[in-house]
């Protein structure tokens, strides 16, 4: 391994836990800042799951303190002295192909917050599939407070994910709010307390690895494309997911076991 990959394997740690995959943020001395490095890093070790048919489920949690207190401002300020270019090229365009990667991912990914998610760290959670979060995690669109404006996508998946007005009032006063808050307005799925985060999530990995691969990429494929489609294009859309599916195993096999009154045996094909 050279330096380069001694580095990323640092910065993102990994741990495969049975059909599930951890990654790890770990610069917990930088609140687990996402640096172009560390998004490096994520965007590779998502390469190497998405053909791995091993790896199901994919949690992302952080270390320390932090999931991900947002960009690294400090590394990318030189880029924001260097014009919009530079700054749109070296520091808005890395994390809009992390949270797109994100979101568009074939495999489910779960969010497990355990503290601080603000700026890039909360556009990190509006594009995982599912995110839980601890009791003591908290949340913010900051980036206002520093002069700016969410640069990972959050100006459009957060009114996608809580609302426009709960979007607009979040993303202007760039204040904190908790877990709670980000429940009810459906930013993360549910609150559990702070020691139960990691085995929740993990469960809920186990779960959902249990089920039929192609199926919940198919799933996944149709709610992220029909998202921002008409209800017609949208049913269109849901209609040739359906069509891919129908001839495989899986869903052969799940059909026969549910009229056969036995568990089904998905293999992923």
């Amino acid at each position: 391994m050279d330096k380069k990959e001694q580095d990323a394997a640092s910065i993102l740690l990994r741990e495969d836990r049975g059909a599930v995959a951890i990654l790890t943020l770990n610069r917990p001395n930088k609140l687990n800042a996402l640096s172009n490095e560390l998004i490096a890093a994520l965007m590779a070790a998502l390469d190497s799951i998405e053909p791995d048919p091993s790896i199901r489920v994919i949690v992302i949690t952080g270390t320390g303190r932090a999931f991900s207190a947002g960009a690294d401002i400090a590394a990318f300020q030189k880029h924001m002295r260097a014009g919009p270019a530079e700054a749109i090229m070296h520091f808005m365009r890395p994390g809009h192909q992390m949270t797109r990667r994100v979101e568009s991912f074939p495999k489910p990914i779960i969010a497990a917050v355990n503290g601080f998610a603000f700026g890039g760290g909360c556009e990190l959670t509006e594009s995982t599939h599912i995110a839980l979060a601890a009791e003591t995690a908290s949340f913010s669109k900051a980036e206002i407070n520093i002069g700016i404006m969410p640069t990972f996508g959050g100006t459009q998946r957060l009114p996608r994910n809580v609302g426009r007005k709960a979007a607009i009032e979040l993303i202007l006063t760039g204040r904190t709010f908790g877990a709670m808050e980000a429940a009810r307005l459906g930013l993360i799925n549910r609150v559990v307390a702070d020691s139960d985060l990691l085995t929740e999530a993990l469960a809920l990995a186990n779960e959902i690895a249990a089920k039929p691969p192609l199926t919940l990429a198919a799933a996944l494929g149709a709610i992220h494309r029909g998202m921002d489609a008409s209800i017609d294009d949208g049913l269109a859309i849901e209609e040739a997911a359906f069509a891919r599916i129908v001839p495989t195993r899986d869903a052969q096999e799940g059909v026969a076991a549910f009229l056969e009154k036995r568990a089904a045996a998905f293999i992923g094909k």
